[in-house]
């Protein structure tokens, strides 16, 4: 569901004038994340490990209000949750596609559905652009230390792209590097902050 939202009584007003004129209104941030826990957890259920993240980054992104705010035209708007969609490789292709699909509430049917999705489709988009969407990426060959996305540059964008790269060994512990770029018209540090430590949380908790 969309909510439209008073500009006016938006406590977020004031940020959101400062950065709007600016051309380009984006940032990037990239951050460790100790992933040990979720490795060992889609070993012993025999889950895919990049559907898993796909599904906590997710859940994530949908515990921080600010990054559920987008403008539809001339309205604010907050969503009550973002969607998935995800670059995807069927095995031993070379070429990806994308896969958008709703976010279900348990890890396991989610990562049931997102397999599935990606075995049927025969193209490499079947979804038209929603501006509920968050965007996944994952680079497993390489460890990532930053990112940026291929974009039509339009600084009403909202739509949160998150990334990550092979994950490190380090003594007993999984780590790798998540990246987020963001429209700071809508979020801030602070809120990358808050979307680690709900990551953080989710991760520990499985």
């Amino acid at each position: 569901m969309t909510h439209i939202v008073d500009r006016a009584a938006w406590p977020r007003r004031e940020l959101f004038d400062f950065f709007s004129p600016m051309s380009q209104p984006f940032f990037s941030v990239t951050f460790r994340q100790d992933v040990t826990r979720l490795y060992q957890f889609t070993k012993e259920n025999r889950l895919s490990f990049y559907h898993s993240l796909v599904y906590l980054c997710t859940r994530a992104v949908n515990g921080v209000e600010a990054f559920r705010y987008a403008l539809r035209g001339e309205d604010l708007v907050l969503f009550d949750r973002r969607n998935p969609s995800f670059t995807d490789r069927k095995p031993g292709a070379e070429q990806f596609h994308i896969v958008t699909l709703p976010m279900e509430e348990d890890i396991r049917a989610f990562c049931a559905a997102a397999r599935a999705k990606s075995a049927a489709q025969t193209t490499f988009l079947d979804q038209e652009d929603s501006l509920d969407l968050i965007y996944f990426t994952c680079l497993p060959w390489v460890e990532l230390t930053a990112l940026t996305n291929e974009r039509n540059f339009d600084p009403d964008d909202a739509v949160p792209r998150i990334a990550w790269g092979k994950y490190a060994q380090e003594g007993e512990r999984k780590v790798l590097h998540i990246s987020l770029e963001l429209n700071h018209r809508f979020v801030d540090g602070l809120h990358v902050g808050r979307f680690h430590q709900e990551l953080t949380k989710l991760i520990e908790a499985l």
